[in-house]
């Protein structure tokens, strides 16, 4: 049996959790659709992890329409859905797991950025 002791004198607690670092997109400003002013409809309220290849470029759809969410799946270009937004390409600089929003509300597209976590968010309707 091992018992271990633990000295409270040395023990110290974290009252806040540093925020885990948001990715750039290096594409940003290279394409313009990274700066489109209206965002897309809200296709869920929390993010969706996905791994992610460095070097490797992807299109994040927007409109919040495609049938392969977080990524476009070209379903913008349909004439009777009357969409404006266009997908966002992007690429990462390393291969690893990352969090793609799918709120469509993210300021740091397509980077999720938290805001799926606003009131307004969380209380609109999504038809998933």
């Amino acid at each position: 049996m091992c018992v271990s002791k633990i000295n409270m004198q040395h023990a110290s607690y974290v009252t806040k959790v540093p925020k885990p670092e948001v990715p750039k997109n290096p594409l940003e400003k290279v394409y313009s659709a990274s700066q489109q002013k209206d965002n897309g409809i809200i296709y869920d309220k929390k993010p969706f992890k996905i791994t992610l290849e460095a070097g490797k470029t992807y299109h994040w759809c927007l409109c919040g329409r495609s049938k392969r969410q977080p990524l476009c799946d070209g379903t913008h270009k349909d004439i009777f859905l009357k969409v404006t937004q266009r997908p966002i390409r992007f690429t990462v600089e390393k291969t690893k797991d990352y969090w793609l929003c799918n709120c469509k509300q993210t300021k740091l597209r397509p980077f999720c950025d938290g805001t799926h976590k606003n009131k307004d968010i969380q209380e609109a309707n999504v038809k998933i």
